[in-house]
């Protein structure tokens, strides 16, 4: 593998991992904008721009880009997360010079009026579709209690009101202030020709205006307290005097019931991420987990699951429980002895070996696809500038022992602070 990255004069960074012996290659612009940048008022703006984007552009209408697409063949697609919206495209070798001028022609959509209204019915459509589809809201609403009025508690979809009010000059607006050369990374991956792609977006960016440079994103999230589970020992981490903050959303035409927990983890800057991603890996993998046996092993719950979000400057760790509405508490109880128990005793040698195997060997058949690699090299350089070769990764994960992450739990206590349930009626 060869990594290359330059930065044009614009500020649009640019950055591959090239693979001569690839049979394919992908590509993507990584814009530095997501619901943690919007305002109360236009929440969910930057995932209606995203809508807006395919909407055609001064020299393209929606169906030339979907008909170019298709032509194009591989994959192509695009997603709104909380800090950034992405746009991305896998084809082969041949195509590069033609999907690196769509993917750069996209970047400049012309938001027409006329097509506005039709797309926010869209995505009313679309909030209504997962407000209506199990857990009914609680991943959303657990998010929002946890991080209360900070960015990051922003709805990605943004609410029915919210999205019904945007008008076409706000996400102008937005649009200039946010898509600039400065807060954009084109990332690339696979069999490609650097120096093709270089020259061919010095040529098509060079009328792009440059923008006012963007004010920093609002401080660090200071995440809250843990609760003390019942019954549990002094020695459980999270006993910081604070109470469990939860919720119950009305589920009525469920048959079963739901649970979402939070608790604080490493952000994506931090090296204690990697040590955080195995320890969910013991707790709540999906098969071979300490939930797994307590829990979906014994017939107890249908899901029990656990894993790290992590975000520019803070992470949360999340729990998932699916269960008949009879067995919501007592799976609930256990699931805290689950964590007591780690808490107390740390991991074991053979279970952290097991996870660190399940892990380097999922980022090993990952890395077989160049759109995995395109991912992981364009968003480690929008974060952190930086760009680690998959052998570096596999390392980072292998080095980590049982007492660093004895360690790890002392800093980021699993007792949840946040829980939404969404349960049946009685």
């Amino acid at each position: 593998m060869l990594f290359r990255e330059t930065t044009l004069a614009n500020g649009l960074r640019i950055v591959a991992e090239i693979n001569p012996a690839g049979y394919t290659a992908s590509f993507g612009y990584f814009v530095h904008t997501g619901a943690r940048d919007e305002t109360d008022e236009i929440a969910g703006v930057s995932h209606f721009l995203e809508h807006m984007v395919f909407k055609g552009t001064p020299r393209r209408s929606a169906a030339d880009v979907n008909r170019e697409l298709d032509e194009l063949g591989g994959q192509s697609n695009a997603y709104t997360s909380e800090e950034q919206t992405v746009y991305y495209a896998t084809v082969i070798p041949r195509y590069q010079d033609r999907i690196v001028e769509l993917l750069t022609d996209l970047m400049r959509p012309s938001l027409r009026s006329e097509d506005f209204e039709s797309e926010r019915q869209v995505i009313l459509e679309e909030i209504a579709k997962y407000d209506d589809q199990p857990p009914f809201g609680a991943f959303e609403r657990s998010v929002e209690v946890y991080f209360g009025s900070h960015g990051l508690g922003r709805r990605i979809l943004g609410t029915s009101e919210t999205v019904s009010a945007i008008s076409t000059d706000a996400m102008r607006a937005y649009f200039d202030s946010r898509y600039v050369p400065s807060e954009m990374v084109f990332a690339a991956a696979g069999n490609l020709d650097f120096d093709a792609v270089v020259e061919a977006l010095e040529r098509q960016t060079t009328d792009w205006p440059t923008g006012s440079p963007l004010p920093p994103r609002i401080p660090p999230f200071t995440a809250p307290t843990a609760h003390q589970p019942p019954g549990a020992s002094p020695r459980f981490p999270g006993t910081r005097g604070s109470e469990l903050r939860r919720e119950t959303l009305p589920a009525p035409d469920a048959q079963q019931s739901y649970a979402v927990s939070l608790s604080s983890a490493p952000s994506l800057r931090d090296p204690d991420r990697y040590a955080m991603r195995l320890l969910a890996t013991v707790l709540g993998d999906e098969s071979g987990s300490r939930l797994f046996w307590e829990l979906i092993d014994t017939g107890r719950a249908e899901v029990a699951a656990v894993w790290p979000q992590e975000f520019e400057d803070c992470g949360v760790l999340m729990s998932y429980l699916i269960c008949h509405p009879d067995d919501l508490q007592s799976n609930l109880r256990l699931v805290d002895g689950v964590l007591e128990r780690i808490a107390e005793g740390g991991v074991e040698e053979d279970e952290l070996r097991q996870a660190i195997n399940k892990t380097t060997a999922g980022l090993v058949l990952q890395s077989e696809r160049p759109s995995s690699r395109m991912f992981a090299v364009g968003n480690a350089w929008q974060v952190r500038g930086t760009y680690t070769p998959l052998d570096e990764q596999l390392e980072r994960y292998r080095s980590v022992t049982p007492d660093q992450i004895a360690e790890l739990i002392q800093r980021y206590p699993l007792a949840p602070s946040t829980q939404i349930l969404a349960t049946p009626s009685t």
